[in-house]
């Protein structure tokens, strides 16, 4: 019993990180579409609303928890893993700065142009970011 716990104990983080590499870094499993605009170059602002929010969630999407600040989105509520525009409501969540190479990584773990497009939105405090909306389902 005791060598299956200790054996269990070694493989689980293997297998964690395994699936964090496979998931979020892997070059294997996400191909940026063609049909994407080029990244411009400097920073970008981005508003996040849902996983994103988590320090330890950033740090493992693109190598850093970042300085984000308390953000609001008006006109909007959550729906699920999305937001919809919906008047008079508010989408609370957070600013971060990143970079072009930062901002591809983000785009990666969104499965942008397969999953979630990024929009330009105007917050509250009038700064203008990126944020991701989940494309159509066809």
């Amino acid at each position: 019993m005791l060598r299956w716990l200790t054996t269990a104990l070694l493989v689980a983080p293997i297998g964690i990180a395994g699936w964090l590499w496979w998931s979020l870094l892997s070059p294997y499993t996400y191909d940026r579409p063609d049909h994407l605009p080029a990244i411009q170059s400097g920073t970008h602002e981005v508003f996040v609303y849902g996983t994103l929010r988590y320090a330890p969630v950033r740090w493992l999407v693109y190598g850093r928890v970042g300085d984000p600040q308390p953000a609001v989105l008006e006109d909007y509520r959550r729906n699920g893993l999305d937001i919809d525009e919906a008047p008079e409501e508010r989408v609370e969540g957070l600013l971060i700065e990143v970079d072009a190479s930062e901002l591809a990584r983000l785009d990666r773990y969104e499965r942008l142009g397969l999953r979630y497009e990024r929009q330009s939105v105007t917050l509250s405090d009038g700064t203008r970011a990126w944020t991701y909306r989940r494309l159509e389902e066809d």
